[in-house]
């Protein structure tokens, strides 16, 4: 246990580190989707032009897709930082 420091301290902090820790790695996974998604929809498109609307149909809802796993990533930090379960375990036990 870090020395100096009570529950309420130690959950405040893991949650504010996780949070950001989901955040980061929940914004550069689709970042990077999201790139090579695009670079293989434009690849497709110069390769065979006439199937430009197919392509780009399926391109937005694979981007779509890829995008809500950063929303996920986004609401599971908010629910660490605000609404974290943890917290009901501390005022239950009055933060000793």
């Amino acid at each position: 246990m870090l020395i100096g420091m009570d529950q309420t301290t130690i959950i405040s902090l893991i949650s504010i580190i996780m949070a950001g820790f989901t955040t980061s790695i929940g914004c550069i996974a689709p970042s990077i989707g999201e790139g090579r998604a695009i670079v293989s929809a434009m690849t497709s498109i110069a390769q065979q032009p006439d199937a430009a609307p197919t392509i780009t149909r399926t391109l937005f809802v694979g981007l779509a897709m890829i995008e809500s796993m950063a929303i996920y990533s986004f609401v599971v930090s908010m629910i660490l930082i605000f609404a974290n379960p943890f917290w009901n375990y501390i005022i239950s036990n009055g933060g000793k």
